[in-house]
């Protein structure tokens, strides 16, 4: 038995030992939120939050997961009114939407790390893929967000 502690609730399930986080939150916690897109970590589909640093979740296994606080898209909020969702939705960043959470995700950690970053630090950091082409859209979000935060004073 394997315990997590995932969006702030301690879970125990029975996966086999190379089981991929992304596979323990889809298949046995059905937290469906976090996509699988590429199976190699290349794409950014599958990231979530594991003490606070993006990690795709695809290639990350489960158990390294044990002892860590594990964030997804869907502890991010209830209500869709984390600062970052708004200014997703503000901005219209999503087209097909496939990979956003991931991208949100990946953009709340850059934001812990870096709460005013600039178009150069977004593209350099934000290595999610999206076939939509969003990019310009998703640097709009993050610069709102940013702003949002520190209005908050988060």
């Amino acid at each position: 038995m394997l315990e997590l502690k995932i969006n702030g609730d301690l879970r125990r399930i029975d996966v086999d030992e190379d089981t991929p986080l992304l596979w323990a939150l889809r298949d046995e916690l059905k937290l469906t939120g976090t996509k699988f897109g590429c199976g190699i970590a290349a794409c950014g589909a599958c990231t979530v939050l594991v003490d606070g640093e993006a990690v795709r979740s695809c290639s990350y296994p489960a158990t390294a997961a044990a002892g860590k606080e594990i964030l997804t898209i869907e502890g991010l909020s209830e209500d869709n009114s984390h600062p970052v969702q708004q200014a997703w939705i503000a901005e219209s960043v999503p087209q097909c939407g496939y990979c956003q959470s991931g991208q949100i995700m990946a953009a709340v950690s850059l934001l812990k790390k870096n709460p005013n970053p600039t178009d150069q630090q977004i593209d350099e950091q934000m290595t999610n893929i999206c076939r939509c082409g969003t990019y310009n859209a998703v640097r709009r979000a993050i610069h709102r967000s940013a702003r949002q935060l520190q209005e908050q004073g988060a």
